[in-house]
């Protein structure tokens, strides 16, 4: 259900909103607050903060819509406000955009074009959101970020999402591209740099495909997650396709790519880990489960994907695999059965 703002000093609109769109208001789709100037509309949003859209009037009593527009930029940029006003002149809506208006509908409201404009803006927003979402959970995506997300990640909001920690069951996979340190010890730094992201592209594609989440790159090596339903299994298949495609990849200065991976399943903590005084913090996972899984990368010989006896138990059923034996992982009091995941 979308949370809808309308903002206006006109009595009759909010009767006439609620009889245009009652089908919607009944399906739970639409829920509207209404305001009749500026000052109340940013009352109503203090209230009510899972508002997404705005519909606003410019002509209001106390605080017009325009300047309307300036405090929600200001304190809630992930509202978006779409104009709904009879001063339809090129200037309005020039100030109106300028000041981060979405859209601009004139009087009187065609509502077959209001309702188009709304869900327009509506995905929209959804959409920053999602964002939002993957920024958390991916780094890398930070590099793509637009000045909406920017302003969101300096808001009160931002800041206080950064305390939303969480247990989780998920699967952690650490995927390390075997003897990449003597390349990186004998070759140029830029025949280094586009080897490796070359690897990194392939290793990436498969992982998303998986719908897991790039952790981290470290060094050589990247940290995944996989949240969800099957959350193993799709690692498992994450981890085949890699460990399939960069052994296909061509020979490069003497370079043949190989990958040893670890996998681990199970119970961890989700969070923001980091220093808030230098505002450099990632959106991670952390516990023994993950700790776990980095130890099976380092048991796992070239070409090898390694996982637990725990987790050889959930899969047995879905992959073939080949127990390796007893070994001694660091900070386990005692030895752990590994098993190979073959295809």
């Amino acid at each position: 259900m979308t949370k809808i703002l309308v903002a206006d000093d006109e009595s009759d609109l909010e009767m006439l909103i609620r009889q245009k769109f009652r089908q919607k208001i009944r399906e739970h789709k639409y829920e509207f607050v209404f305001a009749n100037n500026g000052n109340d509309a940013l009352d109503k949003i203090l209230q009510h903060p899972d508002i997404e859209i705005v519909l606003s009037d410019i002509n209001m009593p106390e605080m017009d819509g325009l300047t309307l527009l300036t405090k929600l930029g200001e304190g809630s940029p992930l509202i978006k406000a779409v104009m709904v006003s009879a001063y339809g002149d090129m200037d309005n809506i020039r100030v109106a955009m300028n000041r981060g208006a979405f859209d601009f509908i004139t009087k009187p409201v065609n509502f077959e074009d209001l309702e188009l404009t709304m869900e327009k803006t509506i995905l929209h927003v959804k959409q920053i959101r999602e964002t939002l979402k993957a920024i958390k959970e991916n780094n890398i995506l930070k590099m793509y970020v637009d000045q909406t997300v920017l302003s969101f990640m300096n808001s009160r909001e931002y800041e206080t999402s950064l305390t939303d920690n969480d247990h989780i069951e998920a699967t952690v996979a650490f995927i390390d591209i075997c003897g990449f340190t003597s390349i990186s010890e004998n070759e140029e730094p830029d025949t280094v740099v586009k080897m490796l992201n070359t690897y990194f592209d392939v290793m990436v594609k498969e992982i998303i495909a998986q719908n897991g989440i790039v952790d981290k790159f470290i060094g050589d090596c990247i940290m995944a997650v996989f949240k969800g339903e099957y959350h193993l299994d799709r690692a498992i298949d994450a981890s085949i396709a890699i460990r399939n495609n960069i052994d296909a990849l061509p020979s490069e200065h003497s370079f043949s790519p190989k990958v040893s991976i670890g996998i681990n399943s199970g119970e961890m903590i989700c969070g923001n880990i980091g220093s808030a005084a230098l505002r450099r913090l990632d959106y991670t996972v952390i516990g023994d489960t993950v700790n776990t899984s980095q130890r099976l990368q380092s048991a796992a010989g070239i070409g090898q994907i390694v996982i637990t006896e725990q987790c050889y138990e959930i899969v047995k059923q879905s992959f073939n695999c080949k127990k390796i034996g007893y070994a001694s992982l660091k900070n386990k009091s005692s030895e752990v059965v590994l098993y190979e995941v073959l295809n």
